[in-house]
């Protein structure tokens, strides 16, 4: 199982004079990453996500990334793929200059959205799964064809010599990023690797959600040259040299921060209450899949259906009403989801065994997160260099 970091570029309680600061700290540790011997550094792509995510414009990022890195891969999970954030064309020619920048090293991934930014970019929300495969089955062939045709309802494409071409032959791997089943077997169906970018899945459901992309990989129909059947799981991860010292940090406060924080972005209680209208009225939850409502379909979404009283999401609902939580209790509460790895280099060394354990070929670990410091961060990579890529990924 390879290590990885994922990356929002995001810091709590950041104003527009802590950009600056914020986007060097994220140049810093992307080179400290591939120092420490971490494979793949993942960025994505959100737009008006303020302290969430600073990373609208992801391919400008990896650029630079790209230009103080040497080894390590560059990860975009993943551009927005319906066709108002941008069209088909302009992401193959951005994701091939960057592989050319990058010397080869690029992992391109996909993605649909949600709520928010389908609102902000006017995207009918019915449209987009079909939009993002078509961007999918479009770019592949941008890479690859010397002039490049195309006839759709929405694209008319004659012979157009679209550059530059990606310096990996035939083109680099494809991922789509997945927050639901029926994302994951859409993932395996087209011949991708998929990438499980939801918080507090547990372990157990994501080794079914992974189940279901490898039977549909079997009898891919592969939007590119080749089939890509590596999977990749997104989870907080925070090492220090002892678990009180991780408590100290603020590891477990800033990870009810986060889901706190995406809970509100990306609307998942309206997307509930849609749904459950949906149903109501005589539609599946396929049919409100269809219509954008079950992508974000995590056990986040799915807990807000109902006022929680217990466990993360109760820790989550009292920080929204603005309750004081001391690191110590938002650790007990956090310490058994195994999709929250905090702790010392045996205890994160544990928790990730359980991910390799289901076949996960790739951990995507989000360290920079809420309030963390920039010095705690390359405190918890260096030791993860140190002590636990070697135990899962020896060179």
């Amino acid at each position: 199982m390879k290590i990885d970091v994922f990356c929002e570029v995001e810091k709590a309680g950041i104003t527009t004079a802590g950009e600056h600061q914020l986007l060097k700290e994220t140049l810093a540790q992307a080179q400290f990453a591939d120092a420490c011997g971490f494979d793949c550094w993942w960025e994505v792509e959100h737009h008006t996500a303020v302290e969430m995510s600073y990373s609208s414009a992801p391919e400008v990022i990896l650029s630079a990334i790209a230009q103080r890195t040497r080894r390590m891969r560059i990860g975009h999970a993943a551009v927005l793929a319906p066709h108002n954030f941008s069209h088909p064309l302009r992401i193959a020619e951005r994701a091939a200059t960057l592989d050319l920048l990058s010397d080869g090293r690029l992992e391109m991934g996909f993605a649909r959205s949600t709520i928010p930014e389908w609102r902000l970019f006017q995207i009918p929300p019915e449209v987009t799964r079909d939009q993002q495969e078509q961007t999918m089955r479009m770019v592949p062939k941008m890479w690859t064809e010397e002039h490049f045709s195309w006839e759709s309802p929405e694209f008319c494409i004659r012979n157009a010599p679209v550059i530059p071409k990606p310096y990996q032959k035939p083109h680099p791997p494809m991922w789509q990023a997945a927050t639901s089943a029926a994302s994951f077997e859409m993932a395996g169906q087209l011949g991708v690797g998929v990438l499980g970018v939801t918080l507090l899945t547990p372990v157990d459901a994501m080794a079914g959600m992974l189940a279901s992309y490898r039977e549909a990989v079997k009898t891919a129909d592969p939007v590119g040259s080749f089939v890509n059947n590596q999977t990749g799981v997104f989870t907080f991860v925070h090492c220090a040299e002892t678990t009180r010292q991780a408590i100290e940090n603020g590891a477990a406060e800033a990870a009810a921060w986060y889901i706190n924080t995406i809970t509100k972005f990306f609307e998942l209680e309206e997307m509930m209450r849609q749904m459950e209208a949906s149903m109501s009225e005589g539609a599946d939850v396929a049919g409100a899949g269809r219509l954008g409502l079950a992508e974000a379909g995590s056990a986040t979404a799915v807990a807000t259906a109902a006022p929680p009283t217990s466990g993360p999401l109760a820790l989550v609902a009292r920080l929204a009403h603005g309750e004081e939580i001391s690191g110590e209790e938002a650790y007990e509460v956090l310490a058994n989801e195994g999709g929250v790895i905090i702790g010392d280099v045996e205890t994160c060394i544990r928790k990730m065994k359980d991910y390799e354990a289901i076949g996960t070929d790739r951990l995507l670990c989000f360290q920079q997160v809420g309030g963390l410091s920039h010095e705690s961060i390359l405190d918890s990579m260096q030791l993860i260099g140190e002590h636990i890529i070697p135990k899962f990924s020896p060179k």
